[in-house]
């Protein structure tokens, strides 16, 4: 709230430097700011007195908008890649594959690797589980676990994250 949308009768002032002013009545403290063609501006809305400030809220509300896009910036968007494997993949084919997680892993995205069991091949369950294994293990030096290889429906799951260096 700013100018004349504070409500408030008496409010607590703080100067544009910082300084505490005291506590004053809201006309006071608004024939104050706009001496020095500022705004004044309530901070703390839950304090008694409510805390106001006297500075330029349009500079103010730059600064802010300013430093969310910079945090936006500097925000990294993880996309999940997703690999499909077999229960009876071949060495080749296996290599691949990992070779394609790696390169995910690598760019920072995560890696959501499946196997799909077709007809009979969900009682050899694991079969499907030993090769999701494999694949974490050959990822290991550049990934962690971060969802166990489960059960969903006829596939089975398993979540690599890339490690964080520190």
């Amino acid at each position: 709230m700013i100018n004349e949308g504070i409500r408030a009768s008496k409010v607590r002032l703080i100067g544009q430097n910082g300084e505490q002013i005291g506590i004053k009545s809201k006309n006071e403290a608004l024939t104050i700011a706009s001496r020095v063609n500022l705004d004044l501006v309530m901070v703390a809305p839950g304090a008694k007195p409510p805390v106001c400030r006297i500075m330029d809220y349009g500079k103010y509300r730059y600064e802010q908008q300013k430093k969310e896009r910079e945090a936006r910036k500097k925000q990294k968007v993880i996309n999940i890649k997703e690999i499909r494997l077999s229960p009876s993949i071949e060495e080749h084919d296996f290599n691949t594959k990992m070779r394609n997680a790696k390169k995910f892993l690598q760019k920072g995205d995560k890696v959501k690797a499946s196997v799909r069991f077709r007809g009979r091949a969900i009682t050899h369950s694991n079969l499907g589980r030993q090769v999701l294994e494999k694949l974490a293990e050959s990822c290991a030096d550049i990934s962690v676990i971060e969802a166990r290889p489960k059960m969903e429906g006829r596939s089975m799951f398993l979540v690599l994250a890339p490690k964080t260096e520190k």
